[in-house]
């Protein structure tokens, strides 16, 4: 792949890490644990500091915007956290994870010129991002006040960047006539990762099944389980088309300014990915897509 698309699937794969190491961060499990939440898994967590942008949201939402998990995880978590602690205690405490995170990453670099210039350029491109999904997790991040903090603001502008692209991917998932489930039977099915990663989703063996087959009558999964030329097609469009969804805000800062961004990110980011925090195998493909 070249051109645009490239080059925005390059700065998604660059700031995704920054962005998910909340959710692995010792920092962030003491953090949800302080507001009382259990931390023995990391759902509950998870779920509250990825959802409290929405608000007080109750599962139905949740469901819809997340998009890959199955109703009855979320369920689990959702609207009974909010109970532990209201969206407003969560969104605090999660920019207290993210600075004791960063902190423990990067030290007093980000106190340094190299994270202000970061954190500006990143801004600018979430501020120019194309956050047009009602109720969408991009939308809702980008609703909220910027930090005041340089390595905050650059976390967080990474965090509406990031829920922006999936607003759209989503979208690119529904136009191409995927539901949740099938979205991710499909995406393993080009090897994006392993369909045994996919189990934290938590859809039953009979519901990934029953989405194999329908599949399969769609032409789009051979018997196996891997992907035909015609779902290999399908799924190179739906990322294609993510790419142009998410491209608005990489215009928007100029080619220029990108690369600056990518130069000033290329330590943090080779920092995250060698501190062990994040899994080797993930979800959304990164490295594989």
């Amino acid at each position: 792949m070249t051109g645009e698309p490239a080059r925005v699937r390059q700065m998604w794969h660059l700031m995704e890490p920054l962005h998910a190491v909340l959710y692995y961060a010792p920092a962030a499990f003491e953090e949800a644990a302080a507001l009382g939440y259990d931390t023995e898994e990391r759902w509950a967590s998870y779920f509250a500091w990825r959802a409290a942008p929405l608000g007080a949201s109750g599962a139905d939402e949740v469901v819809r915007t997340f998009h890959s998990f199955a109703p009855g995880m979320v369920d689990r978590h959702v609207p009974a956290g909010w109970a532990v602690a209201g969206p407003d205690a969560v969104l605090a405490a999660r920019l207290r994870a993210v600075d004791r995170t960063y902190r423990a990453l990067f030290g007093d670099r980000v106190e340094g010129a190299g994270f202000a210039e970061a954190a500006a350029l990143a801004r600018r491109a979430a501020e120019a991002a194309a956050l047009g999904v009602p109720g969408g997790l991009g939308a809702a991040n980008s609703a909220l006040p910027w930090p005041d903090a340089p390595h905050l603001t650059l976390w967080q502008a990474a965090t509406v960047l990031r829920e922006h692209r999936g607003d759209g991917h989503i979208a690119a998932l529904t136009g191409a006539g995927l539901d949740p489930v099938e979205s991710l039977v499909s995406f393993a099915a080009v090897g994006a990762a392993p369909a045994e990663v996919f189990a934290s989703r938590a859809w039953s063996a009979e519901e990934w099944g029953a989405a194999r087959l329908r599949l399969q009558e769609r032409g789009l999964l051979a018997a196996d389980g891997t992907a035909t030329d015609t779902g290999r097609e399908l799924r190179a469009k739906v990322e294609l088309r993510t790419d142009e969804e998410a491209a608005a805000p990489w215009r928007a800062l100029g080619e220029a300014g990108r690369e600056r961004l990518v130069e000033l990110l290329g330590e943090p980011w080779l920092e995250v990915i060698g501190s062990g925090l994040l899994p080797s195998e993930n979800t959304l493909g990164i490295g594989k897509v």
